[in-house]
């Protein structure tokens, strides 16, 4: 059974109708006990890191998600508040991923947030298996994780080289939307349920 962390952050939705697609047994919970028993863990988020980790806190879920031995991955703001801090709020975050939130710079004629369809390259994880570098996936976000030890994927949004998805241990993140990427998105959630 696939666990679905609920801390009150987005529409989770197209993460479910993802996970029904490929056959998988899913539950929305911010149970401990269910989390801790799940095979795979999924940590979306839609909004802001600031209020996410408030969420996180106030559900006493930050110790129960960086116990967590069985693959875990945090999709957009689930990976941000899996690295060690933001900007968006000046806020500690999880420190499993060993990278800082920042905001884009302003840039002539670069829109922020940065919203639509992009590549990854520099793959370098299971998670990529039959990914081919130079795929496109999808990205809704004005904050981005900076290129860290963890970085297993990138991307460039104008002048800007960020983390496309980090990886330590048996947590992995993606700043894009796999849920909302096609196909490629769809082998990649298939990957981290065959971890």
């Amino acid at each position: 059974m696939i666990a679905i962390i609920d801390y009150k952050m987005g529409n989770l939705r197209s993460v479910q109708n993802a996970l029904s697609r490929l056959g998988a047994e899913w539950v929305v919970t911010s149970d401990h006990n269910v989390i801790r028993s799940a095979s795979h863990v999924l940590l979306p988020g839609v909004g802001n890191d600031a209020e996410a980790m408030a969420n996180l806190r106030e559900r006493n879920l930050c110790e129960v998600i960086r116990d967590l031995r069985h693959p875990v991955l945090g999709i957009c703001v689930g990976m941000q508040v899996m690295c060690r801090d933001s900007e968006e709020g000046n806020v500690e975050c999880l420190n499993i991923f060993d990278a800082h939130v920042k905001r884009f710079p302003a840039e002539p004629d670069l829109k922020i947030p940065h919203v639509g369809w992009n590549n990854i390259a520099n793959l370098d994880s299971k998670l990529f298996k039959g990914i081919e570098p130079g795929e496109h996936v999808y990205y809704v976000h004005s904050y981005y994780a900076n290129l860290c030890p963890d970085t297993i994927a990138t991307t460039r949004y104008g002048s800007t080289m960020f983390s496309a998805a980090l990886k330590y241990e048996n947590f992995y993140g993606t700043q894009f939307h796999p849920e909302k990427s096609g196909d490629v998105g769809e082998r990649i959630i298939q990957n981290f349920l065959n971890l």
